[in-house]
């Protein structure tokens, strides 16, 4: 930026901008607080939506124990940022990763999933060359059939492997029932039962064999009206309903959560009463799983995107804009719509309060 924009109107920027309402945010982020709270577990919040220090330094003001990424490079811009207690939720494979993530617990501390022998050795032979302890969860399957290994005892023999490996500390579980994340509630409700469940039973078998569980890790926001209250759990990973998008509101049934994020955008043709353009396409917002939709807006919905245009249809009489006008979009998938910007604007009362870089973006490895 050549300027600060801080003070100015939102209606100034210049666009495509990615803005975050602030009230709006604070308000999602006090009611996810909430629910933990009143289900009796801790709150570690997937960052890989927003990949932003600025942004996990006000989760774990707001009550979260620590934070959820989703890679290596993500733990790292963390930890450069003062946040100790991080979970990498997938595999870290590899001897260039597996190096730098045994170094990196000289500046955090940082856990990491496990579902096979083999990463048990590296983590071990990485850690005891530098010198360190390195936290692991044992990631298990509980009906997404992505990784993880099985309920019982292959987690249970894994579980005793990572326990007795030098430099490595076995902190606990893990699964994800992101299977149940698209179904409607009232078969959601069983499916989040059903697969926690898994975890709970694997608990209490780790535990009867005399290994400590501190921590049973799982759930996202598609499942946060159900999974906290699962007994057995001790913490959820729920983070993109701080942003909320159209695919949680809408695919995923989620209530309950504002809408934050969005998206401002140009109206930069209008070649017919009942089409418009605009410049914000799908490098700017995502649309695989959810279009965005326009905000405050009667009688204009998006209907596509191209590279650099979203395509707009205008009905009834009160649906009109002018070229040059510029609208807000409700973003698509928020995780597949932050990272395609630089930076994120903080919103409040219409005004720019704060910019913040999504340092996180691009932190694939």
């Amino acid at each position: 930026m050549s300027h600060s924009p801080v003070g100015m109107e939102k209606w100034a920027l210049d666009t495509p901008a990615l803005l975050l309402d602030l009230d709006r945010l604070e308000a999602n982020i006090a009611r996810i607080v909430s629910r933990c709270r009143e289900c009796g577990i801790a709150w570690r919040p997937h960052i890989k939506g927003n990949k932003t220090p600025a942004i996990a330094h006000k989760l774990l003001s707001a009550g979260a124990i620590g934070i959820t990424c989703a890679k290596l490079g993500e733990a790292e811009i963390m930890a450069a940022a003062g946040i100790r207690d991080i979970l990498i939720a997938n595999q870290v494979v590899g001897d260039l990763k597996i190096a730098r993530l045994a170094h990196l617990q000289r500046h955090a501390d940082v856990m990491v999933a496990v579902d096979h022998p083999i990463h048990i050795q590296a983590i071990s032979e990485a850690a005891r060359a530098v010198g360190v302890d390195v936290r692991v969860l044992v990631e298990i399957d509980i009906g997404m059939r992505r990784c993880g290994v099985q309920p019982g005892r292959p987690a249970l023999e894994l579980g005793h492997q990572a326990h007795a490996a030098p430099g490595v500390r076995f902190a606990g579980i893990m699964g994800y029932e992101g299977h149940a994340m698209m179904l409607p509630d009232n078969e959601k409700k069983p499916a989040c039962a059903e697969a926690i469940g898994l975890l709970a039973e694997t608990r209490a078998q780790l535990e009867a064999s005399g290994l400590e569980v501190g921590i049973v890790s799982a759930g996202g926001t598609g499942t946060l009206a159900f999974t906290p209250a699962c007994p057995g759990l001790t913490e959820i990973q729920a983070g993109g309903g701080i942003m909320m998008d159209t695919l949680y509101s809408g695919g995923m049934y989620v209530e309950g959560l504002e809408h934050a994020l969005s998206v401002l955008t140009t109206v930069v043709s209008h070649p017919a009463p009942d089409r418009a353009f605009i410049d914000a396409g799908r490098k700017t917002t995502n649309a695989e799983y959810s279009l965005p939709r326009v905000m405050e807006k009667a009688g204009v919905t998006v209907t596509g995107l191209s590279a650099e245009h979203g395509y707009l249809r205008l009905e009834g009489p009160g649906a009109s804009l002018q070229i040059g006008e510029k609208i807000e979009l409700i973003s698509g998938y928020s995780d597949l719509t932050v990272c395609l910007h630089d930076r994120i604007h903080g919103i409040r009362n219409d005004r720019v309060e704060v910019v913040w870089d999504i340092l996180g973006r691009g932190k694939l490895q």
